[in-house]
């Protein structure tokens, strides 16, 4: 049995917005028209998709099980005049990829976002920054393409691209006009003796630092402000004496320009392996691909 692709648009729109008005305004129909298109799919399947109430429709156990195929089929169908578009020369389509936040702020990505965009003028790129599970869900719902994150395991979903791997160290930092810079070998315990300003506790970076602590006899700082977003944790490095634990590459702009650096504390470095992901099934799409083309090219900084 195959699916009218606008029989599939009107069902996952219906079941994003939650009424047949909003998702006539969404679309651009007219609710009458939205109503018959959805019946007709309704009359294909041989079952109600919905189950209407007075504040709107919800998807029925059958409808929440087409909902993820009527999504990848709408996603593939779009892809596919994307590709046939460039293919002819045209390439207008997007780059869809995410990153968490440690790589967002590096060159790496920036600098092959530059290098795909200057040799394909055509394209857009859209950029999410999200914790893991945030891009690993968005990959799945095909919200982006490919995803930037510490090497971790493959799942049904979502694989790493082997040849798309490198690593890069992780240390103690602090401003360059903070006192530990001063002392002639700062140890662990004088840098946890500061304030230290770090991600929350469950996220990645914080688990692997408090395991490193913890391999050395030593436990977290217990002076600590958590957080998620990278330019508070450089502010608080920067301009108030606070100590992190982070990559060099989400420092590099401010290690050029002489605001920050790492300290001389062999016990505090780690190495960190990282890695590009997409989802396990499916062909990669086109723009993505050329993205995937710059980021694997040498020399990177990384």
């Amino acid at each position: 049995m195959g699916y009218d692709l606008d029989q599939l648009r009107a069902f996952k729109a219906i079941c994003e917005h939650g009424s047949l008005g909003r998702a006539a305004q969404a679309l651009a129909i007219t609710q009458p028209a939205l109503s018959r298109t959805v019946q007709r799919l309704e009359h294909q399947v041989g079952a109600h998709l919905f189950e209407r109430h007075s504040k709107g429709m919800h998807p029925t156990e059958l409808g929440r099980a087409l909902y993820p195929h009527a999504t990848n089929l709408l996603h593939q169908s779009d892809q596919a005049v994307e590709d046939m578009a460039a293919l002819q020369g045209l390439a207008k389509g997007t780059i869809r990829v995410g990153s968490i936040a440690s790589l967002a702020s590096s060159r790496m990505l920036s600098t092959a976002l530059a290098t795909t965009l200057r040799r394909f003028p055509g394209l857009q790129a859209h950029v999410i920054e999200g914790t893991w599970e945030q891009l690993c869900l968005a990959l799945s719902d095909h919200g982006i393409d490919l995803a930037l994150g510490v090497a971790t395991p493959d799942t049904a979903d979502v694989t790493a691209i082997g040849h798309c791997r490198w690593t890069d160290t992780v240390h103690i930092v602090a401003a360059c006009t903070h006192p530990l810079h001063a002392l002639p070998a700062p140890s662990l315990a004088d840098a946890l003796a500061n304030p230290w300003v770090i991600t929350p506790k469950g996220s990645q970076p914080h688990e692997h630092l408090q395991h490193l602590l913890a391999s050395q006899g030593h436990a977290m700082p217990a002076q600590v402000v958590y957080t998620r977003s990278i330019s508070m944790l450089k502010s608080l490095v920067v301009h108030s004496g606070f100590v992190s634990w982070c990559p060099l590459s989400m420092i590099e702009p401010e290690r050029s320009a002489h605001l920050v650096a790492e300290l001389p504390i062999q016990a505090g470095v780690a190495t960190r392996e990282l890695s590009v992901f997409r989802r396990t099934q499916g062909r990669l799409p086109l723009p993505a691909a050329r993205l995937l083309e710059a980021i694997g090219e040498p020399p990177l900084d990384r």
